[in-house]
């Protein structure tokens, strides 16, 4: 009896480039400002990135992502309108789930111009 092949529709509507790299990033609060953290990216969309991170920040947050400069080049490449802001890139958590104690990924979605931050 022949094997059924199980297809996996993909949900997302943009692609998604895998780019694995360093980043700092920090909280835009105006008490966490100051404190920069660790983590790296995992992949980049036309409408944001995912990342893991090393420290649980709240969902709908805005963060500032230092990154180096050819994924920085790649994320405003990906989304024209996304703010670039020395050295790095404006997003909003969009979801976070914690993998360790203290390691969590992130889905971050890049503020553009039109947006209020």
């Amino acid at each position: 009896m022949p094997r059924k092949k199980k297809t996996v529709l993909e949900r997302r509507s943009a692609l998604r480039i895998s780019c694995q790299t360093p980043l700092e990033f920090k909280v835009c609060k105006k008490e966490t400002v100051s404190k920069i953290m660790q983590g790296y990216t995992k992949n980049v969309s036309s409408g944001g990135i995912q990342c893991t991170i090393s420290h649980e920040v709240p969902e709908g947050c805005t963060l500032w992502l230092k990154l180096d400069i050819d994924a920085l080049t790649l994320c405003e490449e990906m989304d024209k309108r996304a703010v670039i802001l020395q050295q790095g890139i404006l997003g909003k958590v969009v979801w976070i789930n914690k993998i360790e104690d203290d390691k969590f990924d992130i889905g971050l979605q890049f503020l553009t111009r039109e947006e209020k931050y």
